[in-house]
C-alpha cells in the first residue's frame, strides 16, 4: 500500500484541504480519494486549538470509520477530547478550550452526534499503525523498536506523549527525551507531537508536525517516496512554540 502521512492538524481545516489538493486528492461529495490509491493516514491531534476542530472531527471520522479510505491515529489532544466526552473531569486548557466552545455553539442534538462520533473514531483507531509488512510505524509522538507490537499503559504514554521524564521543563512543559536519536535502521517511523519548523529527518525517523496551528505549515509526507508536501498555515506565526533540537 501507499501513504500520505499528514501532520498534527489542530483544527486547520482548510489547510487540510489544501494539502490534500496539493498532493494530488480528488474530492467526490466533500472526501477525497487519490487516482493512484494512496491513502492519508493522520498522525494525531486533528483537533484543539484551531479554527475547526469540528469539522476536522466530521471530515475524519467519516473517512476513516464510514468509508474506510483513511487511517488515524491518536494524539494526546485526542485522548484529552476523549476523556472530556467521557464526562471525565478534565481541564479545558492548552486548546481543549476551543473544541468546547465550538462544541458548545452546537444545538444539543448536533452536539451529540459529534461526540458519538469522535468516540467511535477514537475506540475503534489503534494506539499506532505497523504498516507496508512491518517497514512503516505510524505514532503520534512516536515509538521506540522494542515497544513496537507492545500494547499497554507505558506504550500509550509514550505514543501520546513522547518519551517524558516526569520532570519539567522551566516553562512548565514536560521534558522529553529525544528517543531519536537512538533509533537504527527500519522500520521508519513517522511522527509529530513536537512543533518543528521543517520536517526533522533523523535515524530514519521523521517528525512531521511542522506548527500549522502555530502559524508554521502543514506537512505530508508520501510513502514510500518520502517526499514532502507542504502548505503554508493562514494562522499568526508564534516562534515561541517551536521545537529546536539540540544536535
Amino acid at each position: 500500500m501507499m501513504y500520505d502521512c499528514i501532520g498534527d492538524v489542530h483544527g486547520c481545516f482548510d489547510e487540510c484541504m489544501q494539502l490534500l489538493k496539493k498532493m494530488g486528492y480528488l474530492f467526490e461529495d466533500g472526501m477525497p480519494y487519490h487516482p493512484e490509491g494512496y491513502l492519508p493516514v493522520f498522525v494525531g491531534d486533528i483537533t484543539d486549538r484551531g479554527p475547526e476542530s469540528v469539522k476536522m472531527i466530521e471530515f475524519v471520522w467519516e473517512l476513516v470509520i464510514q468509508q474506510k479510505k483513511g487511517l488515524y491515529v491518536p494524539g494526546n489532544h485526542c485522548n484529552k477530547l476523549y476523556r472530556y466526552f467521557l464526562g471525565n473531569k478534565v481541564h479545558a486548557t492548552h486548546g481543549l478550550e476551543t473544541t468546547v466552545a465550538e462544541l458548545e455553539a452546537l444545538d444539543s442534538k448536533t452536539r451529540k452526534k459529534v461526540r458519538k462520533k469522535f468516540i467511535q473514531l477514537y475506540e475503534e483507531s489503534p494506539l499506532y499503525l505497523v504498516l507496508d509488512k512491518g517497514n512503516l510505524v505510524i505514532a503520534h509522538a512516536g515509538i521506540k523498536k522494542e515497544l513496537i507490537g507492545v500494547k499497554n499503559k507505558k506504550v500509550q504514554t509514550f505514543v501520546l506523549y513522547g518519551d517524558i521524564t516526569g520532570r519539567s521543563l522551566p516553562d512548565g512543559r514536560p521534558e522529553r527525551l529525544d528517543w531519536a536519536l537512538k533509533h537504527t535502521g527500519n522500520p521508519m517511523i513517522v511522527y509529530g507531537h513536537t512543533p518543528v519548523l521543517e520536517p526533522r529527518v533523523k535515524n530514519n525517523t521523521y517528525n512531521i508536525d511542522t506548527g500549522a496551528v502555530f502559524g508554521g505549515k502543514l506537512t505530508g509526507l508520501r510513502y514510500p517516496e518520502k517526499t514532502f508536501y507542504q502548505v503554508n498555515s493562514s494562522l499568526p506565526f508564534v516562534p515561541e512554540k517551536f521545537h529546536v533540537y539540540s544536535e
